[in-house]
């Protein structure tokens, strides 16, 4: 067991994984990282699920069962990527019990075509919650602004929330709201919120991505010195913003009075989670969206890669984030001076995150798609199925 990553862990920050293929399950990859590499959770997107089915002979036998039955090609989909997120989530379940909820949990994301759609991403919701069937499960919903009431819906009915592609701090409060008014209306509904858990999955590296590219088209001093500084300083704003609502115990945020009230009812915290914190480029650090942002009560969900080099040669070296938030500020603040709109940069990135996600499961659809088929046809030479 990587003593950095039990550093990690000691210091407040939960280590989720970020994929999930059903290799990984029935090879018993996942419950070894459980078990020597502090791994107290599991993410997934559509691009996950899409690299993982792709091509793999693991899925064979559940693909060929479902062309016979002829299913259409999104109940299979369904099927397969839920049936992973079940067994996941079964594998999990003592971290769950341990943490009393907090952790041990498994995310699946709605449909990403929803994403412009509030009705739609809570009636999908409510459907991959009850086909999973794990109290240890987080459906993922975008923080789209059409998100945002069906992230409060979807809460009322009790089902937990792990809110995905956050970009802007605007944006992130906007989620904390949207979040008090779901645990209001599901305490009114008569849920235990004791039982009701939820992350806001703030985006990192895609954002040095968007914003080193226009610096480096400057070309300035001014500018190269801010490379690679945009990132951290915005999620470190973030979790400002985060205590500003929840608390921070010592650091002189008592939170809001909704908060409180909610808390008083057994409500917990809607913990900031760092997504996309694998390091696009190589001339930075490995670990650097992991090392900077270590902060109690976060989570940080890595991809495999970053998970190995952290417990490599990380160094979390105690809280990263406390005492920089002027600091931060300023970061962006010299950005605007360049010319560089924090607003358009974080909608560039919400409008490409929710694209790249579509691309994903049309490809995930087209893959699965072609295997039916290919099973479809094998049953017929078989009398399995009729012509």
């Amino acid at each position: 067991m990587s003593e950095r990553l039990e550093k990690l862990s000691g210091a407040g920050v939960a280590i989720w994984l970020d994929d999930l293929s059903r290799e990984r399950i029935e090879s018993g990859n996942l419950a070894a990282l459980l078990r020597d590499k502090h791994v107290v959770g599991v993410t997934t997107n559509p691009t996950i699920f899409q690299k993982a089915i792709s091509g793999s002979a693991v899925y064979n036998a559940q693909v060929r069962e479902l062309a016979v039955r002829e299913v259409t090609v999104e109940e299979a989909v369904r099927m397969i990527t839920t049936r992973d997120v079940r067994d996941a989530a079964d594998i999990l379940r003592p971290a769950f019990d341990a943490s009393e909820g907090q952790d041990g949990r498994v995310s699946i994301e709605v449909d990403p075509r929803l994403a412009h759609k509030s009705a739609p991403t809570v009636a999908e919701a409510k459907q991959l919650w009850w086909l999973v069937d794990r109290d240890n499960v987080f459906i993922k919903i975008p923080a789209t602004l059409e998100g945002l009431p069906a992230i409060t819906a979807t809460l009322a009915h009790g089902i937990s929330v792990n809110v995905t592609l956050i970009f802007s701090l605007e944006r992130y409060k906007a989620v904390m709201e949207a979040f008090l008014d779901g645990m209001e209306q599901a305490y009114a509904n008569g849920h235990d919120l004791s039982k009701i858990a939820s992350v806001a999955s703030f985006f990192v590296s895609r954002v040095d991505t968007e914003v080193d590219k226009r610096l480096k088209k400057l070309g300035s001093s001014q500018a190269t010195a801010l490379l690679g500084k945009a990132a951290v300083a915005n999620a470190r704003l973030a979790y400002e913003a985060y205590e500003e609502v929840f608390g921070s115990a010592g650091q002189g945020y008592s939170g809001s009075e909704r908060w409180k009230a909610l808390a008083a009812k057994g409500a917990k915290p809607q913990r900031p989670l760092w997504a996309s914190t694998g390091v696009k480029d190589p001339a930075y650090k490995d670990t650097m969206y992991v090392d900077d942002l270590v902060v109690s009560g976060t989570v940080n969900t890595m991809p495999e890669a970053t998970l190995d080099a952290e417990a490599d040669h990380g160094a979390p070296n105690g809280d990263a984030v406390h005492g920089t938030y002027e600091s931060a500020r300023k970061v962006i603040g010299d950005l605007e001076a360049l010319g560089i709109s924090y607003d358009d940069v974080v909608q560039v990135l919400e409008d490409e995150g929710v694209e790249k996600f579509e691309v994903s499961w049309s490809e995930l659809l087209d893959a699965v798609r072609t295997e039916l088929e290919k099973e479809a046809a094998a049953a017929i030479e078989k009398g399995e199925k009729a012509a």
